[in-house]
């Protein structure tokens, strides 16, 4: 292989959260041989990677929402609120009708649009700094949580509910196919229309992006906006996972796992940049890095000290300075490889 190959895997923004997931994944083969296998069990398939790829999900549909807020130089930690409040909002319209399905899902859906706009507004509109405009909804949506379910732990019994998060579809958890669905739905949107070039405008520079006509305003509040609404969907397959409404303990510090795995994906905080293949990547890590932590026997407390230990080495092999090493460090075995071919012949 020439060096020109080599430098540009070196390079690519995907290499090290494959890498990363690879190297996870041996260590649980190593530890349970039988890991990768996946059997059909009572008409669905069964296996750690599909439980795995189900319980990621949420974070997968929260992480997404995230990306584009990052792209544009945001930051939204009020997701893991909107979680348990759109679980919350669902959970009291079922429990007085188990029938309302479909108006649970309308208003967990509307309540994760309204909590977006409100971020936008204050965020886009207002100007606010965005870590204090969303730290206002962290902090005051957690306590609209536990008003709505009076402190207490609303079960949710509709079937068509439960389906959701825990039901299966074509043998593969219903939640993995709605996070697959979000996942083309925002490439779509952002590869195949203008919006991927404008949120990466704006984040690269708001102010030239302003001053050459670009919407910037208006673009950063529906941005907003969309990760309140991916929240949403996220506090819907919780819920419904876990046959409950929980407004005190529902999608608690899910907002710094989404941050983690935008990061971990290569998307820059810095703006511009952002790779939703690699979000998706990331949320596979730390959901895969969980999973290994408590197999493995890792005490409970110490999981997320192994966590961040994990996502600084992977932050750090990342940056711009480590890839021109690793490109250099390929040029050279590669040139030292055709020097010992030509030296042979």
């Amino acid at each position: 292989m020439t060096a020109r190959p080599l430098q540009a895997i070196a390079r690519h923004p995907l290499l090290w959260p494959v890498v990363t997931l690879l190297l996870l994944f041996a260590l649980d083969v190593a530890h349970r041989h039988d890991f990768l296998a996946i059997t059909v069990l009572d008409g669905h398939f069964f296996g750690a990677p599909i439980d795995i790829l189900n319980r990621a999900a949420p974070l997968v549909v929260v992480s997404l929402g995230m990306t584009l807020v990052i792209a544009t130089r945001g930051i939204d930690i009020s997701v893991g609120t909107i979680v348990a409040i759109a679980g919350a909002t669902a959970a009291i319209i079922l429990a007085a009708d188990p029938n309302q399905v479909g108006l649970a899902l309308a208003a967990a859906l509307g309540v994760g649009l309204l909590a977006g706009a409100w971020n936008g507004l204050l965020a886009a509109l207002i100007g606010m700094q965005p870590i204090i405009a969303t730290l206002i909804l962290m902090v005051a949506g957690r306590g609209v949580a536990q008003l709505l379910t009076g402190g207490q732990i609303i079960p949710i019994g509709a079937r068509g509910y439960l389906r959701l998060g825990d039901g299966y579809l074509a043998m593969v958890p219903c939640a993995v196919w709605i996070a697959i669905a979000v996942f083309i739905a925002t490439s779509l949107l952002v590869n195949r229309t203008a919006l991927g070039l404008l949120v990466r405008s704006i984040g690269v520079n708001p102010v030239a992006a302003r001053l050459v006509g670009l919407r910037s305003t208006a673009i950063t509040f529906g941005v907003y906006v969309f990760c309140g609404f991916s929240a949403a969907i996220a506090g819907i397959l919780t819920s419904s996972n876990v046959r409950s409404a929980d407004g005190n303990n529902a999608g608690l510090l899910l907002e710094l796992d989404a941050i983690l795995a935008v990061t971990l994906g290569g998307t820059s905080l810095m703006g511009g940049r952002f790779s939703l293949a690699g979000t998706v990547l990331g949320a596979l890590i730390i959901q895969t890095l969980t999973y290994t932590t408590y197999s493995i026997g890792v005490p409970p407390e110490a999981t997320l000290v192994v966590k961040a230990f994990v996502v600084i080495v992977v932050s750090v092999i990342q940056s711009a300075r480590a890839r021109e090493l690793l490109a250099g460090l390929a040029t050279r075995l590669s040139t030292s490889s055709t020097r010992a071919q030509a030296e042979v012949q």
